[in-house]
């Protein structure tokens, strides 16, 4: 499950014409850099959601053929993280999904997602989430999200001045963990806390560089950073 639908309002003006899945980064739009990075562990299918431009982009994504892409129509309604999947389930399947947002772009020096699918086990877990060190990484402001324990649960940062990691936009779950949630929009946010309180909510550290493309100047930054890398 690809998360697209946003609006982008902190990537104007370069979402004026286009939604922010299809803003460029090292000229490649946002959402193939995500798409690509999931073919390369084996997904053949991805569910992507569409609101801003839908058009536009179901257009560009009619290009692919890895992984095969079926559309969540949200043109009528913003539903957030939570809304997103809970409207998506019917055509996620019964396996384990990765979640992926569109604005994250990362240099592995490791095998990140592959990491991530070793380390899910939905008989202990709710949601598996992939972490980025908070120092070092493009486009992330605030304090961190998270404290990961030696046996790989996390909590939340909750009262503490900083958290050394901030989650980085993947995350593998059951295509059904947000069917609980309220009707309409709502985050994922509020049931990780639960699973996080239960000892369900797991995570993994990317051993590489992080870029949060949320608006402009990181846009620019990560292009930097990825054709210095080149």
């Amino acid at each position: 499950m690809v998360l697209a639908a946003g609006l982008g309002t902190r990537m104007r003006p370069l979402t004026n014409d286009r939604p922010k899945a299809l803003v460029e980064v090292a000229d490649r739009a946002l959402i193939d850099h995500v798409l690509d990075r999931l073919a390369e562990v084996g997904v053949e299918k991805a569910v992507v959601n569409v609101h801003w431009f839908a058009d536009r982009l179901e257009s560009h994504l009619a290009a692919r053929t890895r992984p095969a892409i079926t559309i969540s129509d949200e043109r009528d309604e913003l539903l957030e993280t939570g809304g997103g999947l809970k409207k998506a389930r019917p055509l996620l399947g019964d396996d384990p999904v990765f979640v992926a947002n569109i604005d994250s772009v990362w240099i592995d020096r490791g095998d990140a997602l592959a990491d991530l699918i070793r380390l899910w086990n939905p008989e202990r877990m709710d949601a598996a989430l992939l972490l980025a060190k908070r120092e070092g990484s493009i486009g992330f402001e605030g304090g961190g999200d998270f404290f990961l324990g030696d046996d790989g649960k996390l909590t939340f940062r909750g009262e503490a001045a900083s958290a050394p990691f901030a989650y980085m936009g993947v995350h593998i779950t059951r295509p059904d963990y947000a069917d609980l949630g309220p009707n309409g929009a709502f985050s994922l946010s509020p049931l990780w806390r639960q699973s996080a309180a239960q000892g369900r909510l797991y995570g993994c550290v990317l051993d590489g560089d992080w870029m949060h493309v949320g608006d402009p100047q990181a846009r620019d930054e990560a292009e930097a950073r990825l054709k210095a890398e080149a």
